[in-house]
Protein backbone atom coordinates (compact mmCIF):
# COMPACT_ATOMS: atom_id res chain seq x y z
CA UNK A 1 0.00 0.00 0.00
CA UNK A 2 1.19 3.32 -0.97
CA UNK A 3 2.52 5.55 2.39
CA UNK A 4 0.79 8.62 1.48
CA UNK A 5 -1.94 9.51 -0.79
CA UNK A 6 -3.20 12.67 -2.44
CA UNK A 7 -7.22 12.87 -1.47
CA UNK A 8 -9.14 15.36 -3.37
CA UNK A 9 -12.64 16.42 -2.22
CA UNK A 10 -15.81 17.20 -5.15
CA UNK A 11 -18.62 18.43 -4.53
CA UNK A 12 -20.86 16.07 -6.20
CA UNK A 13 -18.99 15.24 -9.61
CA UNK A 14 -16.06 12.35 -8.12
CA UNK A 15 -17.36 9.68 -10.55
CA UNK A 16 -16.96 11.62 -13.34
CA UNK A 17 -13.89 12.92 -12.39
CA UNK A 18 -13.09 9.29 -11.86
CA UNK A 19 -14.22 8.63 -15.63
CA UNK A 20 -12.30 11.19 -16.75
CA UNK A 21 -8.93 10.99 -15.20
CA UNK A 22 -8.75 7.26 -15.89
CA UNK A 23 -9.38 8.23 -19.47
CA UNK A 24 -6.57 10.55 -20.03
CA UNK A 25 -4.15 8.47 -18.42
CA UNK A 26 -3.58 5.05 -20.66
CA UNK A 27 -2.00 3.44 -17.91
CA UNK A 28 -4.84 3.70 -15.48
CA UNK A 29 -7.15 1.96 -13.06
CA UNK A 30 -10.33 2.23 -10.80
CA UNK A 31 -9.19 0.61 -7.84
CA UNK A 32 -12.27 0.74 -5.58
CA UNK A 33 -15.65 3.03 -5.81
CA UNK A 34 -17.63 3.19 -3.04
CA UNK A 35 -21.24 4.29 -3.18
CA UNK A 36 -23.67 6.56 -1.13
CA UNK A 37 -26.34 4.46 -0.26
CA UNK A 38 -28.93 7.48 -0.60
CA UNK A 39 -28.82 8.76 -3.60
CA UNK A 40 -30.20 7.20 -6.85
CA UNK A 41 -28.53 4.27 -8.22
CA UNK A 42 -26.30 4.56 -11.56
CA UNK A 43 -26.25 8.53 -10.95
CA UNK A 44 -22.84 9.68 -11.03
CA UNK A 45 -23.50 11.28 -7.79
CA UNK A 46 -23.74 8.56 -5.71
CA UNK A 47 -20.11 7.67 -5.75
CA UNK A 48 -19.02 8.47 -1.62
CA UNK A 49 -15.53 7.88 -2.54
CA UNK A 50 -13.15 6.24 -5.08
CA UNK A 51 -9.65 5.12 -5.82
CA UNK A 52 -8.12 5.26 -9.09
CA UNK A 53 -4.40 4.83 -10.11
CA UNK A 54 -2.62 7.12 -12.69
CA UNK A 55 0.97 6.15 -13.62
CA UNK A 56 1.26 4.25 -10.75
CA UNK A 57 0.43 7.14 -8.12
CA UNK A 58 -2.79 6.20 -6.26
CA UNK A 59 -5.52 9.27 -5.76
CA UNK A 60 -8.74 8.90 -3.36
CA UNK A 61 -11.49 10.81 -4.74
CA UNK A 62 -14.47 11.76 -2.65
CA UNK A 63 -18.08 13.62 -2.80
CA UNK A 64 -18.07 16.09 0.49
CA UNK A 65 -20.02 18.63 -0.79
CA UNK A 66 -19.37 22.44 -1.61
CA UNK A 67 -17.59 23.54 1.25
CA UNK A 68 -14.23 23.30 -0.20
CA UNK A 69 -12.86 23.94 -3.34
CA UNK A 70 -8.99 23.57 -5.47
CA UNK A 71 -6.85 26.03 -5.37
CA UNK A 72 -3.75 26.54 -7.51
CA UNK A 73 -1.74 26.17 -4.11
CA UNK A 74 -1.71 22.57 -4.79
CA UNK A 75 -0.99 21.23 -8.39
CA UNK A 76 -0.23 17.96 -9.70
CA UNK A 77 3.30 17.58 -12.49
CA UNK A 78 2.96 15.76 -15.34
CA UNK A 79 7.00 15.06 -16.32
CA UNK A 80 6.26 14.60 -20.18
CA UNK A 81 9.82 13.31 -22.48
CA UNK A 82 8.15 14.65 -25.64
CA UNK A 83 5.99 17.49 -27.12
CA UNK A 84 3.93 15.16 -28.36
CA UNK A 85 3.15 13.95 -24.49
CA UNK A 86 3.11 17.62 -23.62
CA UNK A 87 0.45 18.70 -26.26
CA UNK A 88 -1.67 15.52 -25.42
CA UNK A 89 -2.38 16.00 -21.91
CA UNK A 90 -2.60 19.87 -22.19
CA UNK A 91 -5.44 19.75 -24.86
CA UNK A 92 -6.96 16.71 -22.86
CA UNK A 93 -6.82 18.04 -19.13
CA UNK A 94 -7.61 21.75 -20.69
CA UNK A 95 -10.76 20.58 -22.29
CA UNK A 96 -13.56 22.53 -20.74
CA UNK A 97 -11.12 24.41 -17.95
CA UNK A 98 -8.67 26.99 -18.24
CA UNK A 99 -5.17 27.05 -19.19
CA UNK A 100 -2.51 29.60 -17.78
CA UNK A 101 1.22 30.54 -17.86
CA UNK A 102 4.02 28.44 -18.05
CA UNK A 103 2.48 24.71 -18.41
CA UNK A 104 0.18 25.37 -15.66
CA UNK A 105 -3.81 25.04 -16.10
CA UNK A 106 -6.85 24.20 -14.47
CA UNK A 107 -9.25 20.74 -15.78
CA UNK A 108 -12.98 21.14 -15.33
CA UNK A 109 -13.12 20.25 -12.26
CA UNK A 110 -10.59 23.32 -10.96
CA UNK A 111 -7.78 20.65 -10.22
CA UNK A 112 -4.71 22.22 -11.10
CA UNK A 113 -1.84 20.85 -13.29
CA UNK A 114 1.60 21.24 -14.58
CA UNK A 115 2.29 20.01 -17.74
CA UNK A 116 5.95 19.65 -18.40
CA UNK A 117 8.89 18.55 -20.40
CA UNK A 118 11.36 16.67 -18.72
CA UNK A 119 14.03 19.30 -20.45
CA UNK A 120 12.76 21.89 -18.90
CA UNK A 121 14.74 21.31 -15.53
CA UNK A 122 18.30 20.92 -17.47
CA UNK A 123 17.40 24.11 -19.84
CA UNK A 124 16.74 25.89 -16.85
CA UNK A 125 19.60 24.54 -14.42
CA UNK A 126 22.51 25.49 -17.82
CA UNK A 127 25.55 26.05 -16.54
CA UNK A 128 25.46 28.83 -18.94
CA UNK A 129 23.35 31.46 -16.97
CA UNK A 130 22.79 33.32 -20.49
CA UNK A 131 21.23 30.33 -21.48
CA UNK A 132 19.33 29.46 -18.81
CA UNK A 133 17.93 33.05 -18.34
CA UNK A 134 16.50 32.84 -21.69
CA UNK A 135 15.41 29.29 -21.67
CA UNK A 136 13.46 31.29 -18.68
CA UNK A 137 12.63 34.36 -20.16
CA UNK A 138 10.97 32.28 -23.38
CA UNK A 139 9.15 29.87 -21.13
CA UNK A 140 7.78 33.06 -18.99
CA UNK A 141 6.09 34.23 -21.93
CA UNK A 142 4.20 30.75 -23.26
CA UNK A 143 0.89 29.30 -22.11
CA UNK A 144 1.07 25.05 -23.20
CA UNK A 145 5.41 24.72 -23.01
CA UNK A 146 7.19 24.50 -26.41
CA UNK A 147 10.34 22.36 -26.30
CA UNK A 148 11.55 23.14 -29.85
CA UNK A 149 10.79 26.96 -28.94
CA UNK A 150 12.30 26.73 -25.27
CA UNK A 151 15.73 25.22 -26.74
CA UNK A 152 15.81 27.58 -29.55
CA UNK A 153 15.68 30.67 -26.72
CA UNK A 154 18.25 29.17 -24.71
CA UNK A 155 20.83 28.47 -27.87
CA UNK A 156 20.29 31.62 -29.51
CA UNK A 157 23.48 34.02 -29.14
Amino acid sequence: MQKITPFLWFDDNAGEAIDFYTSVFKNSKVINVRKYNNVAAGSKSDVMTGTIELEGQQFMLLNGGPMFKFTPAISLFINCETQEEVDYYWDKLSEGGRTDRCGWLQDKFGLSWQVVPSVLGSLLGNKDAAKAKRAMTAMLQMTKLDIAALQQAADQE
